[in-house]
């Protein structure tokens, strides 16, 4: 099991020393929301501001843009090397277009999936990805209450994955805590992201080796 405690919850006015305190606390990605204001109804970093992140960072990116122009989006961030570049498969029309650009820069492609968007879509694009982010809360803001049909969303996956595409990991992003985590774990998922039940710890090693446990 693998955490990428989401940088969205962090205090930015203390950046710097809480992407290190997560790094010490066996974190095992780095999980940063890009947003554009379109896709969802919130913005929050820039290029500038990941590139920077990555140059204090001791472990891996992993980019999930939230944004309606993924090519462009993808050409910003894709210089930036992190360890996953994703993009939501309901903003983009040319999809493996798209994941064939990022693995040409020698990053994994992933595609996420809103609470709605069913699995089977994945069907054909799958063999061709490195992970698949199954959103368990509507996208745009941190802090939400997980979507129980997750549970049930992850096992399909799973059984897609295994069928299709064995390597590619399954990522859970969204209202995810120590409570929901076994059952996440049991359905299936691979990576667990997780914001406010992380940086809103008092202990971020204990937080985050409760997820570990599942």
């Amino acid at each position: 099991m693998r955490v990428a405690p989401s940088v969205l919850s962090a205090n930015f006015l203390k950046l710097e020393e809480e992407i290190d305190k997560i790094s010490q606390a066996g974190a095992d990605l780095l999980h940063i929301d890009v947003m554009d204001g379109h896709f969802v109804p919130n913005l929050t970093f820039g290029p500038v501001i990941v590139e920077q992140i990555a140059k204090i960072s001791s472990i891996p990116l992993d980019i999930h843009l939230m944004v309606e122009r993924v090519p462009f989006f993808l050409e910003l961030f894709a210089p930036l090397k992190p360890r996953f570049l994703g993009f939501h498969l309901e903003a983009e029309s040319h999809i493996h277009r798209q994941i064939s650009y990022i693995r040409s820069k020698d990053i994994s492609p992933c595609l996420t999936l809103n609470p709605h968007t069913l699995v089977h879509e994945l069907k054909y694009i799958l063999p061709d990805l490195d992970m698949v982010l199954l959103m368990s809360v509507n996208p745009g803001f941190g802090g939400q209450k997980f979507i129980p049909h997750t549970i049930e969303k992850i096992k399909e996956l799973k059984n897609l994955r295994d069928e299709f595409a064995p390597h590619c990991l399954i990522e859970v992003d969204g209202g995810v805590n120590h409570i929901n985590a076994p059952m996440l774990v049991q359905a299936g998922a691979d990576v667990l992201v997780a914001g406010s039940y992380v940086f809103g710890a008092k202990d971020y090693a204990e937080a985050i080796a409760s997820l570990k446990r599942g």
